[in-house]
């Protein structure tokens, strides 16, 4: 069964709602054995990685559940609560505080415990974002988040990801709102380029409080011109 090759970013929040309506959608019923990593993750054209990621998001929805031995089974039809549709309908203001809360954190972690291959993703993303500048708002601020989330990612705490992974979709479409309509790309096509090589870097020789301080201004500005709209 294919599924359909995902755009390149966020590739984990794209695969959990890829997986997902696939559950909610009555394809996968309760009861039923996933496919196994390597199949899904060849059906939706990304690595087992992120797969296994997208599975242990469903799996905090209350969707599925990981039975040693056996495989992946879906055990509900529904999310435990509908958390997303609360974000949806939350201010973004609250949101992005939240976001402070959960990614100043996870980015100090992320400094302590990052490894060759956080340090290479890391590179590799703020490249995409760099590349992005060259593309339209929706593709930069996609590149952004993506960023965002393999910085997340390197904190290794499967909570602190599946927490950060739900708050992508608002995040996504609040921020491509923001970047058009204070025209904030329009002097500076890569902006905020500065501030995230800052971070990037700190989290890469292991400097916590500088990722944690870089993070954290970076995300009061962007919160002081959500309050001035």
């Amino acid at each position: 069964m294919s599924l359909g090759a995902l755009r390149p970013f966020p590739l984990v929040e794209q695969a959990t709602e890829h997986l997902r309506e696939q559950i909610t959608g009555g394809e996968w019923a309760v009861g039923t054995k996933l496919p196994g990593e390597t199949a899904l993750a060849k059906s939706l054209g990304v690595g087992r990685s992120t797969i296994r990621e997208a599975l242990r998001a469903l799996a905090g929805a209350g969707l599925v559940q990981a039975r040693q031995g056996s495989g992946v089974f879906v055990i509900a039809a529904k999310p435990k609560d509908d958390w997303s549709a609360q974000l949806r309908q939350a201010l973004i203001t609250d949101v992005y505080e939240v976001r402070m809360l959960i990614e100043v954190e996870a980015v100090q972690l992320a400094a302590q415990r990052r490894t060759e291959d956080d340090i290479t993703a890391l590179h590799e993303a703020l490249a995409r974002r760099r590349d992005a500048a060259n593309a339209g708002n929706a593709e930069f601020v996609a590149a952004d988040i993506a960023l965002h989330q393999v910085m997340v990612a390197a904190a290794h705490n499967q909570v602190l990801l599946a927490l950060f992974t739900e708050f992508i979709p608002v995040l996504q479409r609040r921020l491509l709102d923001l970047v058009e309509l204070l025209s904030l790309r329009s002097d500076d096509p890569n902006h905020g380029d500065e501030g995230h090589a800052v971070l990037v870097h700190a989290v890469v020789r292991g400097d916590a409080e500088a990722a944690g301080r870089a993070l954290r201004d970076e995300l009061q500005q962007t919160l002081a011109l959500l309050h001035s709209l």
